[in-house]
């Protein structure tokens, strides 16, 4: 059975405004179902979570039907989900928890590619606590980093090595469980930044090898929030600063204050509604969503080639996507034309395609393309053909004005 791209659509209210949305990588549009498990959960009584009134057994339910639902959506364990604002807040957080176990002459890995969420909180981590910071590079006329680059620079000082499962600038699905099986040989924890992966890859933490992964619903059509996925065995041995009267079970102990329940149901309802996205309804949460993301790359798949092609085709257009391994998502750069001008005469076409270098930053200097980087478009689960073709008639456009 074919993905049904209109019935898909038809669950995006903001699609109703008639916009083409290419922004999917800095944040998807909202689906119907989200919405409304937002506003149902605001409109009945809620309170702290607790056993007694209705309103703190409304909060329990949504925590725990959150957890069970990004769990199945992460291959892990309800009690290795943390929930928190950002994947950038709870980065820092775990940085600095980290940074208590290690000791100056120890050694922490980065590389060029991540975003700098997944650099900045080590390298502060590392400079407070006199560690070393090794870096990882890539190669830009590939897009690869390769497992090679990460273990030239492990050593048996390495305590941890952060690294990205898809690069946001430019798609690239590094080999994440090669690098994690280097990483534990050497003793070294993995911190995965899973933020722009997960929109796009079914993800199994145990495959990948990850220690630590992160990532954000709102990449994958749900509410504005971060989540950490781990071993309970492995957050056990973790303290993190904490209120007194606070909790310290496991994964609460990591989450500070009150959770934002309405926001926890969204992030449930962005996971169910992925997993009704492929051909068919049977079996578990789980089976269903490796349905559905079979299902949406191949959509993905012909739409990036589509739009790819017709890239090509335009004179004076480079792409810096090229890695063998890369999600629906290209940077462009345009010879001799501004991209910010491109991007301005895309919105006034209706058609949403940002540039920058969306944190991007050591990615963007190692391509050459400094901060500005260049003009970013990604697909969504709501991407269609018909959006691509006016993508493509609007550069063409563009490059002739």
């Amino acid at each position: 059975m074919p993905y049904d791209i209109d019935a898909v659509r038809a669950q995006f209210p903001a699609l109703r405004w008639g916009s083409a949305f290419f922004d999917g990588p800095g944040g998807t549009q909202t689906p119907l179902p989200v919405i409304e498990a937002i506003t149902d959960a605001l409109a009945q009584p809620l309170s702290n979570r607790g056993p007694v009134t209705p309103g703190e057994r409304n909060a329990e339910a949504l925590v725990s039907g959150a957890r069970e639902a990004l769990a199945d959506l992460l291959g892990a364990h309800p009690s290795g989900i943390v929930l928190g604002r950002s994947a950038t807040q709870l980065t820092y957080d775990f940085s600095r928890t980290l940074a208590e176990t290690w000791s100056p002459g120890d050694e922490v890995v980065v590389t060029r590619l991540d975003h700098d969420s997944n650099i900045r909180p080590w390298v502060q981590a590392a400079a407070r606590a006199g560690v070393t910071v090794r870096w990882a590079d890539f190669d830009p006329a590939t897009g690869e980093l390769t497992a090679d680059a990460v273990r030239g620079v492990l050593s048996e000082r390495t305590r941890l090595v952060a690294v990205t499962a898809a690069s946001n600038l430019i798609g690239t699905r590094p080999p994440v469980a090669e690098i994690a099986s280097s990483a534990h040989e050497a003793g070294a924890l993995l911190y995965v930044d899973g933020v722009h992966y997960a929109a796009h890859s079914l993800v199994d933490i145990d495959a990948l090898g990850a220690d630590f992964f992160v990532c954000s619903p709102y990449k994958f059509l749900g509410p504005h929030m971060g989540v950490l996925a781990s071993r309970s065995d492995l957050l056990e041995t973790l303290r993190p600063d904490k209120l007194l009267p606070a909790t310290d079970a496991v994964p609460e102990r990591f989450e500070l204050g009150t959770l934002p329940y309405e926001f926890l149901a969204g992030a449930r309802a962005a996971v169910d509604f992925l997993a009704g996205l492929g051909p068919g309804s049977a079996g578990g949460r789980r089976e269903r969503l490796a349905s559905s993301y079979a299902a949406l790359n191949r959509h993905e798949d012909g739409v990036r080639r589509r739009i790819e092609d017709g890239l090509a085709a335009l004179d004076g257009v480079t792409l810096h996507a090229r890695a063998a391994d890369r999600t629906p998502t290209q940077l462009l750069t345009l010879d001799g034309r501004s991209t910010v001008d491109a991007c301005h005469h895309l919105a006034r076409g209706g058609i949403s395609a940002p540039s920058g270098s969306f944190y991007a930053l050591e990615a963007s200097r190692r391509l050459g393309l400094g901060d500005h980087g260049g003009l970013r478009v990604g697909l969504a689960p709501y991407t269609s053909a018909d959006d691509a073709d006016r993508l493509l008639g609007a550069l063409a456009d563009f490059l002739t004005q």
